[in-house]
């Protein structure tokens, strides 16, 4: 790859392809690869402007005749739980996340196909191997790391660790003016106490404490069911013609 390469990132579309979200659909994708020294600069100004991140490519929906993704950011300094949401904090009161470095491990491996074989099944993720996971996990050129999530132990407080089994896990990034969680999952057997939701509202303090503005969440899709838990967090803004909008 030249220098060239490196310094103006090449943008290159996808041929379209079935929409995984809406029915009837074709989805088309822009994207550009995220390597060399400027891999997490170029990473910020593009998640900026609507891009999400997967292995060392940036991505962003470029679809004929379909605005239907929608990229959301929570406003960090202005966000207070609801009453759901303090719910929530409660039930998972015992849990305690540990930011460690993008390294794969046979513990999330084994959380990870738990998760998508109850989850997402007939998904794109299916049949994902040891391998492909650790790609997905190490193959970085940006400031990224794991967050493990495992039940509070007698001496949590002075190693600042769980104990005991993996309950959940997020990959994120750090950006400039926020985080982004570029992918989490967790055990299935935990979901009536909403991990997805506990894991976002972790990283909304993560990003409250490090003094970063936002906490970026992918796209929404208002007529997708699936996505519709991202709008409980407000305020929250939604990028709309290339304009970061207030949502309340």
């Amino acid at each position: 790859m030249t220098k060239h390469a490196l310094d103006a990132p090449q943008f290159y579309l996808t041929a379209p392809a079935s929409c995984p979200y809406l029915d009837g659909k074709l989805e088309r994708k822009v994207f550009t690869h995220l390597v060399g020294e400027k891999a997490s600069a170029i990473n910020d100004m593009l998640t900026q402007g609507g891009f999400r991140r997967s292995q060392n490519i940036a991505y962003r929906p470029a679809c004929d005749n379909c605005k239907a993704c929608v990229s959301v950011r929570v406003i960090v300094d202005q966000f207070s739980p609801s009453k759901s949401l303090k719910r929530i904090l409660s039930a998972n009161k015992d849990l305690m996340g540990s930011e460690m470095p993008p390294s794969p491990n046979p513990e999330q491996f084994s959380l990870f196909c738990d998760y998508l074989a109850s989850r997402h099944k007939d998904g794109g993720m299916a049949g994902m191997t040891s391998l492909d996971f650790a790609m997905m996990v190490e193959d970085s050129h940006v400031n990224t790391s794991v967050i493990e999530y495992r039940k509070r132990g007698i001496d949590s407080g002075i190693t600042g660790k769980g104990s005991g089994p993996l309950i959940g896990v997020a990959l994120s990034d750090v950006l400039a003016d926020g985080l982004s969680m570029v992918y989490s999952f967790f055990d299935v057997d935990e979901k009536h106490n909403s991990l997805g939701s506990y894991m976002i509202l972790d990283h909304i303090f993560r990003a409250r404490k490090l003094g970063l503005p936002y906490l970026y969440l992918g796209f929404w899709i208002e007529q997708s069911p699936k996505m519709s838990y991202k709008t409980r967090f407000k305020p929250q803004q939604h990028l709309i013609a290339d304009s970061w909008q207030d949502i309340e």
